[in-house]
């Protein structure tokens, strides 16, 4: 029997003994893929894998059909792949959601669906992964199916690291019919899941993920039937998986450059950089960032002025985000991802950022001046989090500005911004920028923005007549939008483009427009080109559809290097920003309320916490989410919403007067106030939920959406007389019809026409 890992890391190991310990013997003795095997294998799912193990009576249950009913469900709404825990000890445990049986069987649905649509036809794909545990062995999985079903796969050399966004980049560069990506993105160091990109190097919409999902249930269907299904993996070496084509292109990084040179990485940024006298900090969590952001940079003449810290890969992420106690102060393990932004709360009640705390930034920061800037980014190098060290006497600034901080030393204080608030700096800087280089008036400006971003962009938007584009949370949200301009340019090139956001309000954004900025407030972002992005083979697009931290970081530094020739700091230029563009609602916060301990490693314990968790996360949305759609079909006034919410919080302290509108967003409920907004919305991947508030009072906001978030969802008597049973229950199924409606007006569902590859 396999022996526990071993880790040099006191605080790993106690993960891996717990995860160990915590795994029965026969998950442990189950080899049922022989994935070491570098040579051409095969396994046979049999109709015992389908159902629960049972020592006595199904030795070989392996539950699969839970674990893929479990999996629909989360394709049906997932923002961002299909997440999940993992044994990152013994991959194959298919209790957990991100298992190797598991994505074999994805990878092999997908794999039918593209050879159906085109038979006959060279499949070229790209496969890539971050940092995490397992990742390396689930991509050989993944292009070792592919080859077996004839579909070629583009990887690095020796499977090596990139991030989302260049697997993305190059699904629509080479014109290639999409890719695969293996990341959690931020999220606890357990976790894993699969990332879809489609030929636009998106990542999937639930009606395309759905497609392979059916194709599971056939090869189920077929398992049950006939008692058997034959499953095969092409050898390691197989030439359908292709490392010379990314050795050849140096993994995209020289054509990356070339994109880039074309946007952010313009001289007139490069050349800031290049007269910058100082030093900036990359915090390069997982390590993996630095691979594929350190030859960009170089590439671009400008790595001489940036400082890294962890370099090295590490799949538990350098201890970044882990704790030995609970937020409950219970001795366990617990992981609060590494989402430099998170928010937690003392005993004492005083705020922290406990992911920023594992930093360790009082000794990494103290021989650095004060100034400083460090920009954090995650192990997929999508996400950008952008803090700077500033003088302690600068404190009551900063709490006039909303921005949050950490006590380095008594002299000392590192800023931390929010998306919200670094995204809007620098997108002024960038509008700066094109305007310096008379390029602004050349064509109409908008931006695309999730409804839970803040309203300070829209502010500015509205200053700077560029329109805005808002959108359900998901970066795939905001690619179907950039999809949607680009057939109209293509289809009416001398027509206004006219689109509908989310709210359902017509948005005209002019004639031949240009996109500015599309990101959301959880720290991704994209900018737009002057000119189209073209790919190899003449398809046209006006930005790239993955967030990307190197476009972040690159306009970051530019500005930070501005701002350090008149010795200005961010903070101080945020407030510029606020000033001069007449932005009354400067304050944004977020409350993540997680219902259960996603580091828990005994599953079954897990799954149990998990369901009870989904339960409450459903619960309070319906509660809301309920008014929104009975609004919506006028069969409740905002009126008698008032009367609901103020009969239920008022003795929390909130009051609804000011109330305007309550709308459904997609993927949540957005409540708009004559001064605030407030929006509570169930995550797409867990167990949680995530109310957001933007407006002209923190501590309003703040307790808005603690108060909101937190709450329970119980029906009052006054929401159960004034909704009926029948609406409250059916309001799911509505917000979904409706969701699905907004996705597929005006949806650009070309046909991708696979072209003729010279590799």
């Amino acid at each position: 029997m396999k022996e526990c890992k071993k880790s040099n890391n006191s605080l790993e190991n106690e993960l891996f003994k717990s995860v160990y310990e915590k795994t029965p013997d026969y998950i442990k003795e189950m080899e049922l893929v022989k994935i070491d095997d570098k040579g051409e294998i095969s396994f046979t799912l049999k109709k015992e894998h389908l159902k629960p193990y049972d020592k006595d009576t199904n030795p070989e249950g392996l539950n699969l059909e839970e674990w893929f009913a479990n999996y629909e469900k989360e394709a049906k709404v997932s923002t961002a792949g299909i997440r999940g825990p993992q044994n990152i000890l013994f991959p194959q445990d298919t209790r957990f959601p991100i298992n190797l049986i598991g994505i074999i069987l994805a990878t092999l649905a997908k794999a039918i669906v593209a050879t159906e649509k085109y038979p006959d036809k060279k499949i070229v794909k790209v496969a890539g992964c971050e940092v995490r545990y397992n990742s390396e062995m689930f991509l050989d999985a993944i292009a070792r199916v592919q080859a077996a079903k004839g579909i070629k796969t583009l990887v690095p050399k020796d499977r090596k690291t990139i991030p989302i966004w260049l697997a993305s980049f190059l699904a629509f560069k080479l014109d290639l019919l999409g890719g695969e990506y293996i990341t959690s993105s931020h999220g606890i160091s357990v976790k894993n899941a699969t990332k879809d990109l489609n030929s636009q190097g998106s990542q999937y919409l639930p009606e395309e993920s759905m497609e392979f999902v059916e194709k599971i249930r056939e090869i189920f269907d077929y398992t049950d039937k006939n008692g058997s299904y034959e499953i095969k993996l092409a050898a390691s070496n197989n030439p359908l998986i292709d490392e010379s084509v990314m050795t050849e292109l140096n993994d995209g990084v020289d054509l990356y450059v070339e994109y880039l040179k074309s946007g952010v990485a313009k001289d007139i940024n490069l050349n800031k950089i290049k007269n910058f006298n100082s030093k900036i900090v990359i915090e390069n969590v997982g390590g993996s960032a630095y691979r594929t952001l350190s030859r960009v940079l170089s590439k671009l003449g400008i790595d001489g002025k940036f400082d890294w810290f962890n370099t090295e890969e590490d799949p538990f992420f350098h201890s970044i985000g882990k704790y030995d106690t609970t937020p409950k102060g219970e001795k366990a393990f617990y992981d609060y991802s590494v989402d430099a932004t998170v928010l937690a709360k003392k005993s004492d009640g005083t705020k922290y950022f406990p992911v920023i705390e594992t930093m360790h930034y009082d000794k990494k920061l103290e021989n650095y001046p004060i100034g400083t800037a460090v920009l954090i980014t995650d192990p997929d190098h999508d996400r950008l989090t952008i803090a700077q060290t500033e003088s302690i006497d600068r404190i009551e600034e900063l709490k006039k500005l909303g921005i949050d901080y950490i006590k380095l030393d008594n002299k000392k204080i590192l800023t931390v911004f929010t998306a919200n608030q670094a995204f809007l700096m620098l997108f002024d800087f960038w509008a700066k920028q094109l305007k310096k280089e008379n390029l602004w008036d050349k064509h109409p400006r908008f931006m695309i923005k999730t409804t839970a971003s803040a309203l300070s962009w829209d502010e500015w938007a509205a200053n700077n007549n560029v329109k805005v584009v808002n959108v359900p949370v998901g970066f795939k949200e905001i690619a179907n939008i950039m999809k949607k301009v680009e057939l109209k340019l293509k289809n009416n090139p001398e027509k206004e483009v006219i689109i509908d956001d989310v709210f359902g309000n017509p948005v005209n954004l002019g004639i031949n427009p240009r996109l500015l900025f599309g990101g959301e407030e959880s720290g991704g972002m994209i900018m737009g080109t002057e000119d189209l992005i073209e790919s190899l083979h003449g398809r046209h697009a006006i930005a790239m559809r993955e967030k990307s931290a190197t476009e972040a970081i690159i306009v970051a530094s530019a500005l930070i290097s501005d701002l350090s020739e008149s010795k200005t700091l961010l903070s101080q230029y945020l407030y510029r920003v606020f000033e001069d563009n007449k932005i009354i609602g400067r304050f944004d916060t977020r409350v993540d309320i997680a219902y259960y301990n996603e580091s828990e490693p005994d599953i079954e314990k897990l799954k149990l916490s998990k369901i009870a968790g989904e339960a409450m996360r459903t619960k309070n949305d319906m509660f809301y989410l309920s008014l929104a759609i009975a609004n919506k079909n006028k069969k409740i006034s905002i009126d008698d919403i008032k009367k609901i919410l103020n009969d239920k919080f008022n003795s929390d302290g909130l009051k609804f007067d000011s109330l305007k509108s309550i709308k459904f967003v997609g993927d949540g409920t957005y409540l708009e106030f004559a001064d605030k907004y407030i929006e509570i919305r169930p995550s797409g991947t867990d167990a949680k939920t995530k109310a957001y508030g933007g407006g002209m009072n923190k501590a309003d906001i703040e307790k808005f959406a603690a108060i909101l978030g937190n709450y329970s969802g119980e029906r009052t008597p006054l929401h159960c007389s004034l909704i009926s049973k029948d609406d409250y229950e059916n309001c799911k199924a509505k917000a979904m019809e409706d969701y699905l409606a907004f996705v597929d007006k005006d949806a650009n569902n070309e046909p991708f026409v696979i072209p003729e590859y010279d590799f």
